[in-house]
């Protein structure tokens, strides 16, 4: 039996769903990246003078540019091995992740993507079981 992943991503957390003969295996990647380094939960500070503190927008978004880009490698390694891939997730994080395996993945690579909203760790391995069971069950005439 071939190696189906299913990614749920955002720029906070990617799911990866493992589907092989072996059995179902979740793993879960973490990233670092964050748009407001330094606050705390979104929460302005009340000290004075926190803007000064800041760093610039500029520097700001090439490091959270330089973290996602770290993020969406780790996460293009586990999924580097499968024959059948989908990639689902708000936002616009499975878009960006899309072009990193443009880039990484042999050219004729099929990736399947789609809009979904936030989901648990179950609803995700349940969506992954049901798309790749619809996709087994496609009739191919010849």
């Amino acid at each position: 039996m071939k190696t189906n992943i299913g990614l749920w991503i955002d720029h906070r957390k990617a799911v990866i769903v493992l589907e092989s003969s072996a059995g179902e295996e979740l793993k879960i990647i973490l990233s670092d990246a964050d748009r407001q380094p330094g606050r705390i939960h979104g929460e302005r500070s009340t000290a004075s003078f926190e803007s000064l503190k800041v760093e610039a927008d500029d520097v700001t978004q090439r490091k959270f540019t330089a973290e996602l880009h770290h993020y969406y490698e780790e996460v293009v390694a586990c999924v580097r091995h499968a024959e059948g891939l989908l990639v689902f997730g708000p936002g616009e994080a499975k878009g960006q992740l899309v072009k990193e395996l443009e880039q990484a993945m042999p050219k004729g690579f099929v990736v399947d993507v789609e809009t979904a909203e936030k989901m648990t760790d179950r609803q995700i391995a349940a969506h992954v079981r049901d798309h790749f069971k619809e996709a087994n069950s496609v009739i191919t005439l010849h």
